[in-house]
């Protein structure tokens, strides 16, 4: 998730109207224009204000970090600092689900990995309902061994774990759309939130050591990456739409409410949905 340096910022640095701190031109230094001069396109870090550059180029390699000098509450604080952090250490602040870390990497980077990440995180935590599925299935009978070989279980899972997902996030989305106007003084923009939610969802990476080695996770390691990815969702949506704590956790608390109400429906048709709550019952079995 973390993406750090000059190399994962967007094109465009701004214009050439005002330095870094909010001063002119020195004599015989020249700033580089470029087309993105138009539109504020990057948040601050500190008090979130829109900003038109996150950095000024001069010539000769001479770098200066932009000021956040905004006309309504500027913080007088750098724009973003993370843009000259290696990569790990944004990496670590995501993960401690600090706000200017977040915005950092929603706001100021371009980032198109959500897609891929949000199917990897489906496919591990597949994999890991159809291993505890096939684990509390276990039969002495030889032919049963053919169980292994179907695809549809695996396919199963994998189906049920992107309906838990979807009605997650539909939820979230239905209960900011309803308090709409608490939300923002502006139209929220929910594009935007479905690409940060799809992002904190990173915890669920925890899960690749179970795949790798076949690991068997207990039910309190388990209950921490829940904890952990809806920590970061919380974040996520309280960097994205810059609402309140409270706002935020009845946001996840909705969403919470919908994904279980559809585990219910889905055990109600008898699938094996392989849940977390069937995954504890089984290991405390």
């Amino acid at each position: 998730m973390g993406t750090g340096g000059r190399s994962g910022l967007r094109p465009g640095k701004g214009n050439t109207e005002g330095v870094a701190a909010g001063k002119g031109n020195t004599d015989g230094v020249a700033a580089t224009p470029t087309a993105a001069s138009a539109s504020c396109q990057y948040r601050c870090i500190e008090c979130n204000q829109e900003a038109k550059e996150l950095y000024r180029d001069y010539n000769h390699g001479v770098l200066k970090i932009t000021i956040c000098v905004s006309c309504q509450k500027s913080c007088q604080k750098p724009v973003d600092k993370y843009i000259e952090y290696d990569p790990v250490i944004i990496l670590i602040n995501a993960i401690l689900c600090k706000a200017q870390a977040y915005r950092h990497i929603l706001f100021n980077t371009k980032i198109n990995m959500h897609g891929k990440l949000c199917i990897f995180c489906l496919l591990c935590e597949a994999y890991l309902r159809w291993w505890q599925l096939q684990d509390s299935n276990q039969n002495t009978d030889p032919n049963d061994f053919i169980r292994y070989a179907k695809e549809w279980d695996f396919y199963r899972m994998f189906a049920i774990a992107s309906l838990e997902q979807t009605a997650f996030f539909i939820g979230i989305f239905t209960f900011l759309w309803v308090e709409r106007p608490m939300t923002a003084k502006k139209k929220p923009n929910f594009i935007l939130l479905l690409k940060a939610l799809l992002l904190s969802s990173y915890g669920k990476l925890l899960l690749i050591p179970a795949v790798i080695w076949e690991h068997d996770y207990t039910p309190l390691c388990l209950r921490l990456i829940k904890v952990f990815v809806l920590t970061s969702n919380f974040q996520a949506i309280r960097v994205t739409l810059n609402i309140n704590r409270k706002l935020s956790l009845l946001a996840i608390l909705s969403g919470l409410l919908v994904e279980s109400t559809m585990v219910y429906f889905l055990q109600r048709m008898e699938w094996d949905v392989g849940s977390d709550c069937a995954i504890y019952k089984s290991q405390d079995f």
